[in-house]
Protein backbone atom coordinates (compact mmCIF):
# COMPACT_ATOMS: atom_id res chain seq x y z
CA UNK A 1 0.00 0.00 0.00
CA UNK A 2 1.45 3.57 -0.63
CA UNK A 3 1.96 5.80 2.45
CA UNK A 4 0.40 9.46 2.70
CA UNK A 5 2.78 12.09 3.70
CA UNK A 6 1.37 14.79 1.66
CA UNK A 7 -0.91 16.81 3.42
CA UNK A 8 -2.18 19.37 0.35
CA UNK A 9 -5.73 19.96 0.30
CA UNK A 10 -6.12 17.98 -2.65
CA UNK A 11 -5.71 14.65 -0.74
CA UNK A 12 -7.72 15.46 1.88
CA UNK A 13 -10.96 12.94 1.10
CA UNK A 14 -14.27 11.76 2.31
CA UNK A 15 -16.09 8.46 1.20
CA UNK A 16 -19.83 7.22 2.33
CA UNK A 17 -22.81 6.52 2.29
CA UNK A 18 -26.06 8.35 3.84
CA UNK A 19 -29.85 8.31 3.63
CA UNK A 20 -30.23 10.07 0.02
CA UNK A 21 -29.28 6.77 -1.82
CA UNK A 22 -29.83 3.81 0.26
CA UNK A 23 -32.39 2.85 3.11
CA UNK A 24 -31.29 1.68 6.96
CA UNK A 25 -31.07 -1.69 5.64
CA UNK A 26 -28.46 -0.90 3.20
CA UNK A 27 -26.88 1.64 5.49
CA UNK A 28 -26.83 -1.16 8.32
CA UNK A 29 -24.40 -3.32 6.42
CA UNK A 30 -21.78 -0.53 6.61
CA UNK A 31 -22.33 0.53 10.09
CA UNK A 32 -19.50 0.83 12.88
CA UNK A 33 -19.50 0.50 16.21
CA UNK A 34 -17.19 1.77 18.24
CA UNK A 35 -15.19 -1.70 18.63
CA UNK A 36 -14.98 -1.86 15.17
CA UNK A 37 -13.60 1.58 15.22
CA UNK A 38 -10.54 1.32 17.39
CA UNK A 39 -9.79 -1.88 15.56
CA UNK A 40 -10.08 0.22 11.91
CA UNK A 41 -7.56 2.42 13.09
CA UNK A 42 -5.24 -0.35 14.63
CA UNK A 43 -5.05 -1.41 10.97
CA UNK A 44 -5.69 1.87 9.41
CA UNK A 45 -1.50 2.39 8.85
CA UNK A 46 -1.48 -1.08 6.49
CA UNK A 47 -3.98 0.95 4.22
CA UNK A 48 -1.24 3.86 3.84
CA UNK A 49 -2.77 6.03 6.34
CA UNK A 50 -2.28 8.28 9.16
CA UNK A 51 -4.95 10.63 9.79
CA UNK A 52 -8.86 10.24 9.65
CA UNK A 53 -11.96 9.60 11.50
CA UNK A 54 -14.86 7.69 10.93
CA UNK A 55 -18.26 9.16 11.05
CA UNK A 56 -21.15 6.36 11.45
CA UNK A 57 -25.12 7.98 12.69
CA UNK A 58 -28.41 6.05 11.58
CA UNK A 59 -28.27 8.49 8.57
CA UNK A 60 -24.11 8.31 7.16
CA UNK A 61 -21.50 6.27 7.69
CA UNK A 62 -18.48 8.19 6.37
CA UNK A 63 -14.11 8.07 6.66
CA UNK A 64 -12.91 11.34 6.61
CA UNK A 65 -9.21 11.56 5.75
CA UNK A 66 -6.09 12.41 4.04
CA UNK A 67 -5.32 9.88 1.48
CA UNK A 68 -3.19 9.50 -1.79
CA UNK A 69 -6.28 7.65 -3.47
CA UNK A 70 -10.13 7.46 -2.31
CA UNK A 71 -9.96 2.95 -2.27
CA UNK A 72 -7.87 3.15 0.61
CA UNK A 73 -10.72 4.52 2.98
CA UNK A 74 -12.93 2.24 0.78
CA UNK A 75 -10.96 -0.73 1.67
CA UNK A 76 -9.84 -0.03 5.07
CA UNK A 77 -14.19 0.42 6.03
CA UNK A 78 -15.09 -2.58 3.94
CA UNK A 79 -12.97 -4.71 6.22
CA UNK A 80 -14.93 -5.24 8.86
CA UNK A 81 -18.39 -4.50 7.24
CA UNK A 82 -21.07 -6.84 6.27
CA UNK A 83 -21.20 -4.94 2.82
CA UNK A 84 -18.07 -5.41 0.89
CA UNK A 85 -16.38 -2.92 -1.30
CA UNK A 86 -18.68 -3.22 -4.69
CA UNK A 87 -21.59 -3.08 -2.49
CA UNK A 88 -20.23 0.17 -1.07
CA UNK A 89 -18.93 1.51 -4.59
CA UNK A 90 -22.79 1.22 -5.84
CA UNK A 91 -24.32 3.85 -3.55
CA UNK A 92 -21.28 5.58 -2.05
CA UNK A 93 -19.92 8.93 -2.95
CA UNK A 94 -16.88 10.62 -2.86
CA UNK A 95 -15.32 13.67 -2.75
CA UNK A 96 -11.85 14.90 -2.77
CA UNK A 97 -10.27 18.53 -2.10
CA UNK A 98 -12.15 21.34 -1.33
CA UNK A 99 -15.45 19.58 -2.27
CA UNK A 100 -14.60 17.19 0.30
CA UNK A 101 -13.70 20.16 2.70
CA UNK A 102 -17.26 21.75 2.10
CA UNK A 103 -19.18 18.62 2.76
CA UNK A 104 -17.26 18.55 6.19
CA UNK A 105 -18.65 21.98 6.95
CA UNK A 106 -22.44 21.24 5.51
CA UNK A 107 -22.50 17.86 7.98
CA UNK A 108 -21.35 19.38 10.78
CA UNK A 109 -23.54 22.68 10.28
CA UNK A 110 -26.53 20.33 9.81
CA UNK A 111 -26.97 21.10 5.99
CA UNK A 112 -26.90 17.24 5.17
CA UNK A 113 -28.73 15.99 7.99
CA UNK A 114 -32.06 13.44 6.91
CA UNK A 115 -33.74 16.37 9.72
CA UNK A 116 -32.04 19.54 8.15
CA UNK A 117 -30.51 21.65 11.08
CA UNK A 118 -30.17 18.49 13.09
CA UNK A 119 -27.72 19.48 15.31
CA UNK A 120 -26.92 16.28 17.11
CA UNK A 121 -24.22 15.71 14.08
CA UNK A 122 -21.94 17.97 15.86
CA UNK A 123 -21.70 16.39 19.10
CA UNK A 124 -21.34 12.59 16.71
CA UNK A 125 -18.64 14.35 14.95
CA UNK A 126 -16.77 15.43 17.96
CA UNK A 127 -17.14 12.12 19.64
CA UNK A 128 -15.74 10.61 16.62
CA UNK A 129 -12.66 12.66 16.23
CA UNK A 130 -12.27 12.42 20.00
CA UNK A 131 -11.67 8.38 19.15
CA UNK A 132 -9.32 9.13 16.47
CA UNK A 133 -7.45 12.04 18.15
CA UNK A 134 -6.59 9.53 20.85
CA UNK A 135 -5.18 6.57 18.86
CA UNK A 136 -2.88 9.87 17.21
CA UNK A 137 -4.94 9.62 13.86
CA UNK A 138 -5.86 13.59 13.63
CA UNK A 139 -2.48 15.62 12.63
CA UNK A 140 -2.32 19.50 12.31
CA UNK A 141 -3.82 19.35 8.69
CA UNK A 142 -7.14 18.17 9.82
CA UNK A 143 -7.17 19.63 13.94
CA UNK A 144 -6.56 22.75 11.75
CA UNK A 145 -9.87 22.02 9.43
CA UNK A 146 -11.92 20.76 12.26
CA UNK A 147 -11.12 23.84 14.37
CA UNK A 148 -12.61 25.57 11.58
CA UNK A 149 -15.50 23.41 11.28
CA UNK A 150 -16.46 23.78 15.12
CA UNK A 151 -16.02 27.32 14.68
CA UNK A 152 -18.00 27.35 11.56
CA UNK A 153 -20.81 25.34 13.18
CA UNK A 154 -21.09 27.63 16.41
CA UNK A 155 -21.61 30.48 14.33
CA UNK A 156 -24.06 28.65 12.42
CA UNK A 157 -26.12 27.94 15.70
CA UNK A 158 -25.48 31.44 17.40
CA UNK A 159 -26.22 33.78 13.86
CA UNK A 160 -28.85 31.64 12.20
CA UNK A 161 -32.03 30.03 13.09
CA UNK A 162 -31.18 26.90 11.39
CA UNK A 163 -31.41 24.60 14.56
CA UNK A 164 -34.58 26.59 15.63
CA UNK A 165 -37.35 24.69 17.22
CA UNK A 166 -37.60 20.83 17.99
CA UNK A 167 -36.91 18.52 15.16
CA UNK A 168 -34.97 15.56 15.02
CA UNK A 169 -35.76 11.87 14.75
CA UNK A 170 -36.34 11.06 18.06
CA UNK A 171 -38.63 14.57 18.39
CA UNK A 172 -40.42 13.45 15.13
CA UNK A 173 -40.96 9.81 16.67
CA UNK A 174 -43.13 11.82 19.83
CA UNK A 175 -44.72 13.71 16.99
CA UNK A 176 -46.32 10.70 15.49
CA UNK A 177 -46.91 9.06 18.58
CA UNK A 178 -48.95 12.53 19.83
CA UNK A 179 -50.74 12.75 16.10
CA UNK A 180 -51.71 9.07 16.06
CA UNK A 181 -52.54 7.62 19.21
CA UNK A 182 -54.85 8.53 21.52
CA UNK A 183 -55.46 8.70 25.33
CA UNK A 184 -51.05 8.01 25.41
CA UNK A 185 -51.74 8.13 29.44
CA UNK A 186 -53.01 4.34 28.74
CA UNK A 187 -51.06 3.23 27.03
CA UNK A 188 -47.85 0.83 27.86
CA UNK A 189 -44.50 1.73 26.29
CA UNK A 190 -41.63 -0.25 26.36
CA UNK A 191 -38.17 1.69 25.27
CA UNK A 192 -35.37 -0.58 25.00
CA UNK A 193 -31.79 1.35 24.53
CA UNK A 194 -31.05 3.23 27.09
CA UNK A 195 -28.19 5.24 24.98
CA UNK A 196 -27.94 8.85 23.93
CA UNK A 197 -31.14 8.83 21.92
CA UNK A 198 -32.86 5.84 24.13
CA UNK A 199 -32.70 8.98 27.07
CA UNK A 200 -33.58 11.69 24.94
CA UNK A 201 -36.28 9.61 23.63
CA UNK A 202 -37.37 9.23 26.93
CA UNK A 203 -37.47 12.50 28.70
CA UNK A 204 -39.38 13.55 25.26
CA UNK A 205 -41.81 11.40 26.29
CA UNK A 206 -42.22 12.34 29.91
CA UNK A 207 -42.17 16.14 28.74
CA UNK A 208 -44.09 16.36 25.68
CA UNK A 209 -46.19 13.15 25.85
CA UNK A 210 -47.19 13.80 29.96
CA UNK A 211 -47.07 10.28 30.42
CA UNK A 212 -44.83 7.81 32.55
CA UNK A 213 -46.26 4.38 31.56
CA UNK A 214 -42.58 3.67 30.59
CA UNK A 215 -40.96 0.83 30.81
CA UNK A 216 -36.78 0.62 30.11
CA UNK A 217 -35.02 -2.03 29.24
CA UNK A 218 -30.97 -1.91 28.48
CA UNK A 219 -28.23 -4.67 27.99
CA UNK A 220 -26.56 -3.73 30.73
CA UNK A 221 -29.44 -3.43 33.15
CA UNK A 222 -27.54 -0.40 35.53
CA UNK A 223 -28.57 1.85 33.14
CA UNK A 224 -32.10 1.39 32.89
CA UNK A 225 -32.44 1.29 37.09
CA UNK A 226 -29.96 4.57 36.79
CA UNK A 227 -32.19 6.36 34.18
CA UNK A 228 -35.81 4.71 35.33
CA UNK A 229 -34.95 5.99 39.16
CA UNK A 230 -33.82 9.55 37.69
CA UNK A 231 -36.80 10.26 35.70
CA UNK A 232 -39.75 7.84 37.65
CA UNK A 233 -40.61 5.62 35.33
CA UNK A 234 -40.26 1.05 35.28
CA UNK A 235 -37.18 -0.50 34.28
CA UNK A 236 -37.08 -4.26 33.45
CA UNK A 237 -33.67 -7.06 32.56
CA UNK A 238 -33.32 -7.86 29.21
CA UNK A 239 -34.07 -11.09 29.91
CA UNK A 240 -37.63 -9.92 30.31
CA UNK A 241 -37.89 -8.55 26.95
CA UNK A 242 -39.85 -10.90 25.84
CA UNK A 243 -42.69 -10.22 27.95
CA UNK A 244 -42.81 -6.65 28.63
CA UNK A 245 -43.08 -5.68 24.26
CA UNK A 246 -45.85 -8.56 24.30
CA UNK A 247 -47.77 -6.63 27.08
CA UNK A 248 -47.05 -3.19 25.36
CA UNK A 249 -48.76 -1.17 22.94
CA UNK A 250 -45.63 1.42 21.86
CA UNK A 251 -42.80 -0.29 21.55
CA UNK A 252 -39.59 2.24 20.75
CA UNK A 253 -36.00 0.84 19.95
CA UNK A 254 -32.80 2.38 20.04
CA UNK A 255 -30.02 0.23 20.32
CA UNK A 256 -26.93 -0.71 18.58
CA UNK A 257 -27.07 -4.25 18.53
CA UNK A 258 -25.60 -5.95 15.28
CA UNK A 259 -28.78 -8.25 15.19
CA UNK A 260 -32.49 -7.98 15.53
CA UNK A 261 -33.24 -7.82 19.07
CA UNK A 262 -37.33 -7.57 18.36
CA UNK A 263 -38.67 -10.88 16.90
CA UNK A 264 -42.03 -12.01 15.31
CA UNK A 265 -42.58 -14.05 18.24
CA UNK A 266 -41.97 -11.16 20.40
CA UNK A 267 -45.36 -9.38 19.15
CA UNK A 268 -47.28 -12.09 17.10
CA UNK A 269 -50.90 -12.80 18.19
CA UNK A 270 -49.84 -10.04 21.08
CA UNK A 271 -52.54 -7.16 19.83
CA UNK A 272 -52.09 -3.82 18.37
CA UNK A 273 -48.83 -2.16 18.48
CA UNK A 274 -46.79 0.52 16.88
CA UNK A 275 -43.18 -0.01 16.72
CA UNK A 276 -40.80 2.46 16.39
CA UNK A 277 -37.07 1.63 15.44
CA UNK A 278 -34.56 4.44 15.74
CA UNK A 279 -31.56 2.02 15.11
CA UNK A 280 -29.12 1.59 12.02
CA UNK A 281 -28.98 -1.34 11.51
CA UNK A 282 -32.73 -2.21 12.04
CA UNK A 283 -32.84 -3.73 15.42
CA UNK A 284 -36.70 -4.94 14.45
CA UNK A 285 -37.17 -8.21 12.45
CA UNK A 286 -38.05 -7.54 9.18
CA UNK A 287 -40.89 -9.94 8.84
CA UNK A 288 -42.22 -8.14 11.86
CA UNK A 289 -43.62 -5.62 9.45
CA UNK A 290 -45.47 -8.02 7.79
CA UNK A 291 -48.04 -8.36 10.75
CA UNK A 292 -51.58 -6.82 9.91
CA UNK A 293 -51.97 -5.86 13.70
CA UNK A 294 -48.28 -4.29 13.58
CA UNK A 295 -47.33 -0.41 12.43
CA UNK A 296 -43.95 -0.21 12.07
CA UNK A 297 -41.51 3.01 11.08
CA UNK A 298 -38.12 3.14 11.05
CA UNK A 299 -35.79 6.65 11.24
CA UNK A 300 -36.29 6.98 7.04
CA UNK A 301 -40.23 7.22 7.53
CA UNK A 302 -39.63 9.79 10.57
CA UNK A 303 -37.32 11.90 8.64
CA UNK A 304 -40.50 12.20 6.00
CA UNK A 305 -42.62 14.01 9.09
CA UNK A 306 -42.98 17.41 8.14
CA UNK A 307 -43.02 20.34 10.44
CA UNK A 308 -43.29 24.17 9.90
CA UNK A 309 -40.17 24.01 11.68
CA UNK A 310 -38.23 22.63 9.11
CA UNK A 311 -39.91 25.40 6.52
CA UNK A 312 -38.39 28.21 8.72
CA UNK A 313 -34.93 26.71 8.64
CA UNK A 314 -35.02 26.30 4.92
CA UNK A 315 -35.56 29.83 4.84
CA UNK A 316 -31.58 29.91 7.02
CA UNK A 317 -29.96 28.43 4.43
CA UNK A 318 -28.12 31.27 2.56
CA UNK A 319 -27.35 32.68 5.61
CA UNK A 320 -25.85 29.03 6.32
CA UNK A 321 -23.72 29.19 3.23
CA UNK A 322 -21.96 32.66 3.93
CA UNK A 323 -20.99 31.65 7.47
CA UNK A 324 -19.48 28.36 5.90
CA UNK A 325 -17.83 30.10 2.82
CA UNK A 326 -15.81 32.67 5.24
CA UNK A 327 -14.63 29.97 7.46
CA UNK A 328 -13.41 28.00 4.44
CA UNK A 329 -11.72 30.92 3.30
CA UNK A 330 -10.15 31.04 6.56
CA UNK A 331 -9.06 27.28 6.35
CA UNK A 332 -7.83 27.86 2.59
CA UNK A 333 -5.68 30.99 3.85
CA UNK A 334 -4.08 28.97 6.32
CA UNK A 335 -3.32 26.76 4.40
CA UNK A 336 -1.74 28.88 1.67
CA UNK A 337 0.58 30.01 4.32
CA UNK A 338 1.44 26.59 5.35
CA UNK A 339 3.35 26.40 2.34
CA UNK A 340 5.50 29.20 3.27
CA UNK A 341 6.93 28.01 6.45
CA UNK A 342 10.13 26.31 4.60
CA UNK A 343 10.73 29.72 3.00
CA UNK A 344 10.22 31.89 5.88
CA UNK A 345 12.10 29.44 8.10
CA UNK A 346 15.28 29.92 5.79
CA UNK A 347 14.76 33.23 5.42
CA UNK A 348 14.90 33.43 9.50
CA UNK A 349 17.78 31.44 9.67
CA UNK A 350 20.02 33.90 7.10
CA UNK A 351 19.28 36.82 8.60
CA UNK A 352 20.31 35.32 12.16
CA UNK A 353 23.28 34.74 10.74
CA UNK A 354 23.88 38.03 9.25
CA UNK A 355 26.22 40.46 11.52
CA UNK A 356 25.16 44.05 11.87
CA UNK A 357 27.90 46.58 12.56
CA UNK A 358 27.76 47.33 16.10
CA UNK A 359 27.30 51.56 14.82
CA UNK A 360 23.93 50.32 12.95
CA UNK A 361 23.11 49.48 16.73
CA UNK A 362 24.35 52.96 18.27
CA UNK A 363 20.72 53.67 20.48
CA UNK A 364 21.08 50.15 21.91
CA UNK A 365 22.98 48.70 24.55
CA UNK A 366 24.94 45.83 24.64
CA UNK A 367 22.69 43.90 27.14
CA UNK A 368 19.94 44.14 24.71
CA UNK A 369 21.31 44.42 21.34
CA UNK A 370 20.06 40.45 20.80
CA UNK A 371 16.74 41.30 21.68
CA UNK A 372 16.73 43.93 19.43
CA UNK A 373 18.12 41.74 16.42
CA UNK A 374 15.23 39.73 17.06
CA UNK A 375 12.72 42.15 17.38
CA UNK A 376 13.68 43.45 14.08
CA UNK A 377 14.45 40.08 12.51
CA UNK A 378 10.43 39.09 13.16
CA UNK A 379 8.99 42.42 12.10
CA UNK A 380 10.71 41.35 8.80
CA UNK A 381 9.12 37.73 8.48
CA UNK A 382 6.05 39.47 9.60
CA UNK A 383 6.17 41.79 6.90
CA UNK A 384 7.36 39.24 4.59
CA UNK A 385 4.75 36.83 5.46
CA UNK A 386 1.67 39.45 4.51
CA UNK A 387 3.36 39.78 1.73
CA UNK A 388 3.48 36.12 0.67
CA UNK A 389 -0.08 35.88 1.76
CA UNK A 390 -1.13 38.89 -0.56
CA UNK A 391 1.10 37.84 -3.47
CA UNK A 392 1.28 34.39 -5.00
CA UNK A 393 3.92 35.48 -7.87
CA UNK A 394 7.47 34.09 -6.86
CA UNK A 395 10.37 36.20 -5.99
CA UNK A 396 13.33 36.59 -4.06
CA UNK A 397 12.05 36.77 -0.88
CA UNK A 398 15.53 36.40 0.98
CA UNK A 399 17.16 39.28 -1.08
CA UNK A 400 13.84 41.22 -0.11
CA UNK A 401 13.67 40.23 3.40
CA UNK A 402 18.11 41.45 3.79
CA UNK A 403 16.93 44.70 2.58
CA UNK A 404 14.12 45.32 4.98
CA UNK A 405 16.59 44.09 7.62
CA UNK A 406 19.06 46.47 6.69
CA UNK A 407 17.07 49.63 5.84
CA UNK A 408 15.91 48.98 9.65
CA UNK A 409 19.12 49.78 11.23
CA UNK A 410 19.64 52.44 8.17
Amino acid sequence: MPTTDNHFIQNFRVIGINYKKTDTCVRGLFAINPDQYDYLLSIAPDFGLKELFILSTCNRTEIYGVADQPSQLIELLCHVTTGDAAMFSTYAYQKSGKAAIAHLFHVAAGLDSQILGDFEILGQIKTAVKQSKSKGFIGSFMERLLNNVMQSSKAVKTRTELSSGTVSVSFAAIQYIKEQIQDIKDKKIALVGTGKIGRTTCRNLIHYLDTRNITLINRTEETAIALAEELGVASAPIESLPIVTADSDIIIISTNAPEPVVLRKHVMNKGRKLIIDLSVPCNVAGDVCELPEITALNVDALSRIKDETLDKRRAEVPKVLEIIAEHIAEFEAWHAMRKHVPVLKEVKSKLNAIEIPVALLHNCHSVNRNGVKEEKIQNVINVLAAKMRSNHAPGCHYIEAINDYIAQHG
